[in-house]
């Protein structure tokens, strides 16, 4: 094993880690978010062609292979005049499947509050809207905790994709040192536990903030 090359890889690693692969998580997780929540909203519409259109774009995000989302808008789009960038290429691909995953989740979340919290909140005078922004959402978010956070940790493994479009995050920098020095099993076992240690801690603060929302349920 070649410990001195074990070492000097670890800065530009991580940097990819810290610089690349945790912010297009984040963003792709904020926007992914905002696109669930609107897929979920038209999916329960009373309006039959919105509701029909969202349970299509659900579907179509679903049955297919994030790979191939992320070619059809890096490399698809050119060939009608669209050209994006990388970063926002990535970007749009892996918020538009966590929206289509995370979708159904916050569906399942919203229809679990009770019948009772809508009654509740038109009772006090709430239009729909204000029912869904201060009583609905706050409790279906209590809910959908667990399963989004999944989400994203598996988000942050995926991104790893996006080294495909020639995005520099954790993995390009592990394609790019083990092209240079040969080691691809050493570097790519390493690469491997930076991405095993940033899902660790994210699934320990899951499971704190999952501990703190059952108190603060026990106790509402």
């Amino acid at each position: 094993m070649d410990w001195n090359l074990l070492v000097s890889s670890l800065g530009p690693l991580w940097g990819g880690a810290l610089l690349g692969t945790i912010p297009l998580s984040l963003a792709s997780f904020a926007l992914g978010l905002v696109l669930a929540l609107l897929l979920a909203l038209a999916r329960m519409s009373s309006i039959v062609p919105l509701a029909a259109l969202a349970r299509l774009i659900i579907s179509i995000v679903r049955g297919t292979p994030m790979l191939v989302q992320l070619f059809v808008i890096f490399y698809g789009l050119p060939s009608i005049g669209v050209v994006l960038p990388p970063w926002p290429s990535a970007i749009i691909a892996l918020s538009i499947n966590v929206g289509g995953y995370a979708a159904e989740v916050i569906r399942a979340a919203i229809l679990s509050v009770p019948a009772g919290q809508w009654e509740a909140g038109y009772t006090v005078g709430m239009s729909r809207v204000t029912t869904l922004r201060r009583v609905i959402l706050p409790q279906a978010a209590r809910v959908s905790v667990p399963p989004l956070s999944n989400t994203f940790i598996s988000l942050v493994k995926d991104t790893s994709l996006a080294a495909t479009i020639l995005v520099t995050e954790l993995f390009r920098e592990a394609q790019r040192i083990a092209a240079f020095s040969n080691e691809f099993m050493l570097i790519y076992i390493e690469a491997a536990a930076i991405y095993w240690i940033i899902c660790l801690v994210l699934s320990t603060a899951q499971g704190r903030i999952e501990k703190r929302l059952d108190r603060y349920v026990a106790h509402a």
